[in-house]
């Protein structure tokens, strides 16, 4: 049970695999700065396909990520399980390896076949609202190493046994833990903008089940992130990242939330590459 909480308190996957769909320019910016004045799921398009991230995300990255901000906002009527107890990680950085990676030849042709059908810039083409240079990189996150790698990073050894996506489906993961018990992720809605050359906003809302127990738990995540390039002194990137828990409709309480987030997580990202890192 006190597992339960932890996933469902501050969502076990601390999502940095967006994945794209389509969303007006601004929206998601707009989104961060009412932060945490959120009344609603952001607009997504159906997942479906991966999320082609800029080529300067491609390689393998330590993150830093340090929770700075928690809000209950339905609170004391709603407040998720775990809430409370997850107060004791503000302001405490947790580290964590991740990777995106170049795909292969079929997928990059892939691509530029879609492509050719997009409107088109003298400097590139949009993909839902992200910008593609032709003739560059598909970079996509490596989900099982970075899945694996965040579980752990929170969760620890001894409960976390493996993270594993779908051969059939990117969009599903799932999380199994020592005891026997999993954790089953789906992204059903993606969206996501690029401001500038050096700025990538992307948002996901999945469901996830944790199954195990005589009763199932459901609950639905967004995660919503700006990644911001710095070029100088050293190669690094910053983001900021909100994770919003929403009430499934299997709760007994989820009318009583109206579509309302009931948990709000702020977290602050350093993102270097390894290279330049201390370990």
């Amino acid at each position: 049970m006190a597992i339960v909480r932890f996933i469902w308190g501050s969502c076990l996957i601390l999502v940095l695999l967006l994945c794209s769909g389509k969303a007006q320019a601004g929206q998601l910016a707009e989104r961060l700065t009412q932060f945490p004045h959120w009344e609603s799921k952001p607009p997504v398009s159906m997942a479906d396909g991966d999320l082609l991230y800029p080529d300067w995300m491609e390689g393998t990255w330590k993150v830093t990520s340090t929770l700075v901000a928690q809000v209950a906002p339905l609170a004391p009527e709603l407040v998720t399980p775990g809430f409370d107890s997850n107060r004791r990680y503000l302001n405490q950085p947790v580290n964590f390896l991740v990777r995106f990676q170049a795909v292969n030849d079929s997928i990059s042709a892939m691509r530029d076949h879609i492509l050719r059908f997009l409107p088109s810039t003298p400097q590139g083409s949009f993909r839902g609202n992200s910008f593609v240079k032709p003739n560059t990189p598909a970079v996509v996150a490596d989900r099982a190493f970075n899945g694996l790698n965040i579980s752990k990073a929170y969760l620890g050894d001894r409960i976390i046994r493996s993270v594993k996506v779908d051969p059939n489906s990117s969009n599903r993961q799932i999380t199994a833990l020592r005891n026997g018990h999993q954790l089953i992720s789906v992204v059903t809605g993606r969206a996501s903008e690029t401001p500038s050359s050096d700025q990538f906003i992307a948002t996901e809302v999945s469901t996830q089940v944790f199954r195990g127990t005589t009763q199932p738990y459901f609950n639905e995540v967004e995660t919503t992130t700006a990644y911001q390039l710095r070029e100088s002194p050293n190669l690094a990137i910053e983001a900021l990242q909100i994770t919003a828990i929403y009430l499934s409709p299997q709760d007994a309480d989820y009318f009583k939330a109206q579509g309302k987030p009931v948990a709000l997580y702020r977290y602050q990202l350093e993102i270097l590459p390894v290279e330049s890192s201390s370990t």
